[in-house]
């Protein structure tokens, strides 16, 4: 066991992918790549332009941390993400406290945006799935105002429960790979928007996906995010709750309450483990 002033341990797992590969971290049970953020966008860019073998985004938080302890099919889709980065400060705080530091915080929010600024004008091409109605339209107004050159090359609104409808699920096949997107955004809550991904991306012909939870509603303007001082110091999501108490009180009080006790068992039964990501 690691004592207080001891860093936790880092133990390369067994048939770990070769060292230029992010070194993935396990925090509380969620895998967490660690990259800033720019090494993610890089990342992101070079699956779009190599076409390779499809691969998706993952954006953990405190709320991603307890489904992983209910959910066996959300484990499953987690295992299978080609890059795992904290959405969450929870996750940071966390690293810090275990004693294996991710470099940075990194908001998927944050992600959609800077990866759209770095697509524009290259030819390569993005998609909106999911958010709330009006919201994907309304983003990728703001971002074809806010890098022109961008290339949205469409958007959909799924109702929902379109996954349990095969007709409507047909539907947003073919709209994605009609539109034959490089990046493919998907805003559909966790854990349905990382499920979707494992099941779908690989019939849809797009490179790469990534899980983005409530971003087009931020950018799109249609729910307020948190002043510049506030995600400097960590306190987004307390600002979240003042703007949604009603949807996000419980989430925040129950998940980040859960993290904690998370890390402290893990504190005690001997640190961080960490692999090397795909």
């Amino acid at each position: 066991m690691s004592s207080a002033g001891e860093r936790a341990e880092i133990r390369p797992a067994d048939g770990a992918p070769p060292a230029g590969a992010p070194r993935r971290l396990h925090i509380a049970g969620v895998p967490v790549d660690a990259l800033t953020q720019a090494e993610a966008i890089a990342w992101v860019l070079q699956r779009a332009r190599a076409g390779g073998p499809p691969a998706y985004v993952v954006t953990p938080n405190a709320h991603h941390a307890g489904l992983l302890r209910d959910s066996a099919r959300f484990r499953r889709a987690y295992a299978s993400a080609g890059l795992s980065v904290a959405d969450g400060v929870s996750l940071v705080w966390a690293s810090r406290v275990l004693g294996a530091p991710l470099p940075a915080r990194v908001p998927g929010v944050d992600l959609f945006e800077a990866v759209c600024e770095a697509v524009a004008g290259t030819g390569l091409r993005v998609f909106l799935l999911g958010g709330r109605p009006g919201a994907a339209e309304g983003a990728a107004r703001a971002l074809r105002k806010s890098y022109p050159g961008l290339e949205v090359a469409g958007t959909y609104c799924p109702p929902v429960g379109f996954e349990a409808d095969a007709a409507e699920s047909r539907r947003v096949a073919d709209a994605v790979r009609g539109a034959a997107p490089h990046v493919l955004f998907v805003a559909l809550g966790a854990p349905k928007q990382e499920v979707w991904l494992q099941d779908h991306l690989a019939e849809l012909g797009v490179p790469v996906g990534v899980g983005v939870g409530a971003a087009f509603d931020f950018v799109s303007g249609q729910v307020r995010r948190a002043p510049r001082w506030m995600r400097r110091v960590g306190l987004e999501w307390l600002f979240r709750v003042m703007v949604e108490p009603r949807r996000l009180w419980k989430r925040y009080a129950v998940y980040n309450t859960r993290l904690v006790a998370l890390v402290f068992r893990q504190r005690l039964g001997g640190g961080v483990r960490a692999n090397r990501s795909g």
